[in-house]
């Protein structure tokens, strides 16, 4: 054989295989992209590998480490990943604007709220963003709006929109509520607010008293308050921002992907969410939720994920 010949066999068999992509898993792991918390993903997937004897291959990140993966391998021939589970739907969405998932019907999807579910992702499980306040702070909070007064100047936290996409979530409810706008940040802005990366940082800023108090996640909080932390939990009188955190095969993925998506939206899958400190998806599952939640129409949101966070960061600017 020559080395000619050779090369264009070479050649041949690399197009074959990036045609194929990441959707021939018949001899390879399940891609699972996630931002998902570890716990979380680890017993959904047992669960998944003990009933299916498939493998699931997993790269965890926060939202803002997985766009940037995701945009590399874009930029160098496609995805990688079979299946994308994420924190928030507007992260979401813009894959689907990129016409990289696919869209069908998968079983269980019945199970999904309306509010929670497209043609392309399905909603898992339900996050609540929430105040958190240090429990020796002179003026307690109630409510959102507490945040912006002079008391707490320079003592308030949030979560960066750009890393965390449950913070990214929030404040598309909050830029789209009418009561509230970016009025509502600008305020925050003028009142100090400090920007840190994660919600576990907000939590552990305020129990070491670096900060009165923050928006976070209520999982974090909760699981803070458990391991004795000096915190305590607001829920927020007008409600605590409902996000849902959705899940989508990527166009292309195999059966497997298919099939690991169906297994999360199970009852079973469900119970694990549920078991592991995160509101189920699917109401059939029990969950004591801690106060009143507010959400928005994501749906209308999701062609202003960059706009969000171009005008976000313009008002940290000044």
């Amino acid at each position: 054989m020559t080395l000619r010949f050779r090369s264009a066999v070479l050649a041949l068999l690399v197009s074959a295989a990036l045609l194929v992509g990441c959707g021939d898993d018949a001899d390879g792991p399940i891609r699972l992209y996630t931002s998902v918390t570890e716990g979380t993903v680890n017993a959904v997937v047992e669960l998944f590998e003990e009933r299916t004897e498939l493998e699931v291959e997993v790269f965890r990140a926060p939202t803002g480490e997985v766009a940037a993966r995701i945009a590399a391998e874009q930029r160098e021939g496609g995805i990688q990943a079979d299946v994308l589970w994420l924190t928030d739907p507007l992260t979401m969405q813009q894959y689907a604007a990129d016409d990289v998932l696919q869209a069908w019907s998968p079983s269980g999807a019945d199970a999904v709220p309306d509010a929670y579910a497209t043609e392309t992702f399905w909603g898992t499980r339900i996050l609540s963003m929430v105040i958190v306040q240090g429990r020796d702070i002179d003026r307690p909070l109630s409510a959102w709006d507490d945040l912006t007064d002079d008391a707490y100047r320079n003592a308030i936290a949030t979560p960066d929109p750009g890393f965390a996409g449950s913070a990214l979530a929030v404040l598309g409810y909050f830029a789209s509520a009418p009561e509230y706008g970016f009025d509502y940040y600008e305020q925050l802005a003028d009142n100090g607010l400090v920007v840190v990366n994660a919600p576990g940082e907000v939590v552990t800023g305020v129990a070491e008293g670096r900060f009165d108090a923050g928006i976070t996640l209520d999982f974090s909080a909760r699981n803070a308050v458990a391991k004795g932390s000096p915190i305590d939990i607001v829920w927020p009188s007008s409600g605590a921002v409902a996000i849902y955190s959705p899940i989508a095969v990527v166009d292309g993925a195999g059966s497997g992907a298919e099939q690991f998506l169906e297994h999360v939206l199970t009852e079973e899958a469900q119970v694990a969410i549920a078991d592991t400190g995160w509101q189920p998806i699917r109401t059939d599952v029990p969950w004591d939720v801690g106060g009143p939640q507010v959400s928005v129409d994501w749906a209308a949101l999701f062609d202003q994920r960059q706009d969000l966070l171009d005008r976000f960061q313009a008002i940290l600017d000044g």
